[in-house]
């Protein structure tokens, strides 16, 4: 019988800014990552965090360098790098300031993900966690930033002719100031790093 190996503890915390690129107010979030998070656990944090449905392909671009979920079909035009085999850490290293999280293709999701320090010894926190943030995130499928801006526009005013047509689409209220920091941390605390 094979023994398993111990699961890595973090030597530090990444405390990452993520904000969606081109939208009014700026929707962010402030979270703190163990260095031994492999990107396809940073993906699911992320989808965590900003409030996505996790129904579209997504990709991490550093430099040159794309990390994802690889397709076959596609290696010879854009090669994509395992996200399941790199660690944050492996990836950030300690020179590393920015990179970037696309996240649906179609619609074209961009967020900027900053490194604005990190947290060693009595500063680590014991989990990872989201520690700040503004705005709601935009639905999924509304159609990139022109079409959140249009849908924003029509859910605030019951005037506005699809006012009602694009609530009954979304479900409920929609509310674009609103971020639960509450209800995130609830739903982080279910991974395991």
């Amino acid at each position: 019988m094979a023994s398993r190996q111990p699961k890595p503890r973090p030597s530090f915390y990444y405390q990452l800014r993520v904000s969606l690129r081109y939208l009014k107010p700026e929707i962010w979030r402030r979270l703190l990552v163990p260095d031994v998070a492999t990107l396809a656990q940073l993906h699911r944090m992320l989808q965590i965090v900003m409030g996505w449905t996790d129904s579209h392909m997504h990709q991490f671009r550093v430099g040159k360098t794309s990390y994802g979920t690889p397709e076959p079909e596609w290696s010879d035009m854009n090669p994509t790098l395992n996200e399941k085999r790199y660690t944050l850490a492996a990836v950030a290293g300690n020179r590393l300031k920015k990179f970037d999280y696309l996240y649906d293709f179609g619609d074209g999701w961009e967020h900027e993900v900053r490194i604005e320090k990190r947290l060693v010894g009595a500063e680590m926190p014991s989990h990872l966690q989201c520690i700040a943030g503004a705005n709601a995130c935009p639905p999924d499928d509304v159609g990139g930033v022109p079409g959140y801006c249009d849908f924003v526009a029509a859910v605030l005013d019951p005037k506005h002719p699809e006012h009602r047509e694009l609530l009954q689409w979304y479900g409920a209220p929609f509310d674009p100031h609103h971020f639960d920091i509450d209800a995130v941390n609830a739903q982080l605390k279910r991974i395991r790093i």
